[in-house]
């Protein structure tokens, strides 16, 4: 596809050029290097502004990720490892949004599970029957 690109899954890559890169300081200690240097990197993907996503992988995306997917990353002294890990987690909350649910498969209940919950239900009934105060003939 795109030699610049990250792979989501096995047939969708987003390009890079449709993924914004942020960069700013870290937050938390650090003294002056992290004082002065913009290590911070945030990865902004717009999903409608996508070309290589189909409407229905849009849509499915705007659910549940809602219509602009960010990752951050602040945890290394390095802008460039920082930028990586950006893209990971963007590719995987991408990956994520995208996987389409398995459909449940209806099934029936055993006999011997429908035998034990009948035979709970007339246990259960019999002690509150035990339970009721001796009727008056």
């Amino acid at each position: 596809m795109h030699e610049e690109s990250i792979r989501v899954t096995g047939s969708v890559s987003i390009p890079l050029d449709e993924i914004t890169l942020r960069v700013s300081r870290s937050s938390g200690p650090g003294g002056q290097h992290a004082n002065t240097a913009e290590t911070r990197v945030e990865a902004v993907f717009a999903v409608e502004a996508s070309t290589v996503l189909d409407e229905a992988q849009k849509d499915r995306l705007r659910t549940r990720l809602g219509p602009v997917v960010r990752a951050v990353a602040q945890d290394e002294r390095s802008q460039a490892r920082n930028r990586e890990l950006a893209l990971e987690r963007l590719a995987a909350k991408l990956e994520e949004g995208l996987k389409v649910p398995r459909r449940r498969v209806a099934t029936t209940p055993t006999k011997g599970a429908v035998d034990r919950r009948l035979e709970g239900k007339r246990r259960r009934a019999s002690v509150k029957r035990a339970r009721r105060p001796p009727e008056d003939e």
